[in-house]
């Protein structure tokens, strides 16, 4: 029987008719764990200054940085410096695709010991998304890339490879956040028992329904397992050109879930979306329209993230998030 998330529909929401003083005041204090600017190989609507300088304003809590090709790391110490009044959390890390060497111990430790924060596992260089590519899943580039090497965490027998398990010591040694980038579910069951082995405590699930072929059973045993679960709330909203999935199923991923373990992240920053600020408030209002409370809201939206990335809830370098 498929599972009923997975069915592709676009029906239109009836968001809730709230005023923006009241979304804009749940905002405050979130967390973007999916901040797609650039610079970038592919088309982006803003830059990191950009997207850092729209999030401060809306009095968000972090922004993570995520790009495919290449670490933001050293982009976002930079920022820092040249920033002294900043007052919102830069988050960084490394996606361990084929233009950082693939599974490269080396990249994640100059990350890590750099002040990075999350490993990404194979995102467009797993051989899990490139099989996808036959559904329209390989995303443009501004100019033509080498053809990618399909990456796997497993062997033909579906057993862990050796050299990611000292990638998965490392993580655990820096109380880092594995995430399990877009590997198909099937991969992320043996990497996530393997790093919990290995002393790894913070684990991520990116769009488990999008190219992970997660089911909703799936999502449940992920939580069991200790894994916080988010969604590409890009996917979900009337407001965005890749828009897969309806608020009603939405609702199905978090009751999955359940709101303690749910993050949603803007997976924004493409070129022709919405900025990541503006999917943030129309999240909020959907979400509101199906039902959840501004508590409920702002855990999905900042608290969880926080207590995933490790960061003070409501330390926002004179942001005050409960106002």
């Amino acid at each position: 029987m498929t599972d009923p998330i997975l069915m592709f529909s676009k029906t239109v929401e009836e968001y809730s008719d709230v005023p923006d003083a009241v979304i804009d005041n749940i905002l405050r204090g979130a967390v973007d764990l999916h901040c797609h600017s650039g610079p970038s190989v592919m088309p982006r609507s803003l830059n990191h200054l950009q997207a850092i300088l729209e999030a401060q304003e809306a009095g968000m809590h972090a922004v993570l940085f995520k790009d495919h090709y290449y670490s933001v790391t050293p982009v976002a110490k930079l920022l820092e410096e040249m920033m002294p009044d900043l007052r919102i959390n830069l988050l960084t890390g490394v996606a361990l695709n084929n233009t950082v060497g693939g599974l490269n111990i080396y990249a994640v430790d100059h990350m890590l010991k750099l002040g990075g924060h999350i490993v990404w596992m194979p995102t467009f260089s797993a051989a899990n998304h490139l099989r996808h590519g036959h559904r329209h899943v390989i995303l443009p580039t501004k100019e033509q890339m080498l053809k990618p090497t399909g990456l796997s965490v497993v062997d033909d027998k579906g057993d862990l490879k050796e050299e990611v398990k000292p990638i998965l010591d490392i993580i655990a040694e820096a109380d880092a956040v594995l995430s399990a980038g877009h590997l198909h579910i099937s991969e992320i069951w043996p990497l996530f028992d393997e790093a919990k082995k290995r002393g790894v405590k913070r684990l991520l699930v990116n769009h488990p329904t999008f190219v992970i072929d997660a089911t909703l059973r799936d999502i449940k045993e992920l939580v069991d397992m200790g894994a916080y679960i988010e969604h590409s709330f890009c996917m979900f909203i009337n407001e965005t050109y890749n828009k897969k999935f309806t608020g009603k199923q939405l609702k199905q991923l978090i009751e999955a879930a359940g709101v303690d373990r749910t993050i949603l992240g803007s997976d924004l920053g493409q070129a022709k979306n919405p900025h990541p600020v503006a999917g943030f408030r129309a999240v909020i209002r959907l979400c509101l329209g199906l039902g959840y409370s501004e508590t409920e809201i702002r855990k999905m939206i900042g608290l969880n993230a926080c207590h995933l990335m490790g960061l003070q809830e409501l330390e926002l370098r004179g942001v005050d998030a409960a106002k």
